[in-house]
């Protein structure tokens, strides 16, 4: 088939491979376009971008779409039988959605109609979902709204950040997508029952409040792991933490106390043992070698 593919980050780069080597004419691929990072502030593009480039593919990176008639003009002038959407970046207006023949194919991280929005897979996670997957779905104006064509699902473990369960949603839906072009199977309306909305997470929501929970405070550090990360603060300094554990065991001190040398930090129930840890400008390490490095005797108080 003659396609456009439309994705920006790691997650999309497996169904770039797959929908190349299964022989699909790719015309275009669309990915954000290239921004300043590192140090040097040097501009870079995208992991799309770079395996578009590595594949010997025509790529486009436009600033905006929804109000630009000379990219709806090029995007139908492609003559596609379809576009496939993986965490592109951007909204397709309607006169994008409706070009190619078969219209425009998202491959999205949820079972849909649960978790639509920027955030799935830290959505899930964080709420306990013992499972979650990808869902193909038929594109249309709403927000993650559009029919749905094939879905497939994913255990999420206790011990799962979201690099582990982002790793294989990707090639859940490199394969997917490729069973959806091939079949094609009928589209199914999502119910508006069970629908949930994941919106997009920042830094701040990395903080970790030790009034709270420690199993829900564990499901925090994995799944805003590796981005953008949850942390604490010690003297007015951030501390990262990349892996903890909750214990369910009652305890009379005050939220944010570390309890031991392990260390266990008292929380609202239970208490949070902290496992690895990163100071700001520093490697990660575990617990035991951070703390060798850094005070943070029984009785402080955490913010």
């Amino acid at each position: 088939m003659r396609l456009a593919f439309m994705g920006s980050p790691d997650f999309a780069v497996p169904a770039l491979e797959a929908l190349h080597a299964a022989g699909h004419e790719i015309a275009a691929v669309y990915t954000q376009p290239p921004r300043p990072a590192g140090r040097g502030q040097r501009e870079t593009p995208c992991p799309v971008h770079r395996k578009a480039l590595a594949l010997g593919l025509p790529t486009r990176h436009p600033v905006r779409l929804r109000r630009d008639a000379a990219e709806h003009e090029a995007f139908a002038a492609l003559a596609l039988d379809a576009a496939v959407v993986a965490a592109y970046g951007l909204i397709l207006p309607a006169a994008m959605l409706e070009a190619p023949r078969r219209g425009c194919l998202n491959i999205h991280a949820s079972l849909l109609p649960r978790w639509r929005g920027a955030a799935p897979i830290q959505a899930a996670i964080l709420a306990g979902d013992r499972e979650t997957g990808i869902t193909i779905m038929q594109m249309d104006e709403g927000l993650d709204t559009g029919a749905m064509l094939l879905s497939g699902r994913v255990p999420i473990r206790d011990t799962d950040n979201t690099q582990v369960v982002h790793d294989a949603l990707a090639a859940l839906g490199s394969e997917l997508i490729l069973r959806t072009l091939a079949e094609p199977p009928p589209p199914v309306p999502q119910p508006e029952e069970g629908a949930t909305y994941a919106p997009k997470l920042s830094k701040a929501d990395g903080q970790l409040n030790w009034t709270e929970d420690a199993a829900g405070l564990a499901r925090r550090v994995r799944a805003l792991n590796p981005r953008p990360g949850t942390f604490f603060r010690h003297d007015g300094q951030p501390v990262r933490v990349l892996d903890a554990v909750a214990e369910d065991c009652p305890t009379i001190a005050p939220p944010g106390q570390v309890l031991d040398d392990a260390p266990r930090i008292a929380c609202g129930h239970g208490r949070l043992r902290l496992r690895r840890l990163q100071r700001a400008g520093r490697a990660a390490q575990d617990a035991e070698a951070f703390l060798r490095g850094y005070s943070l005797p029984p009785g402080t108080l955490l913010a």
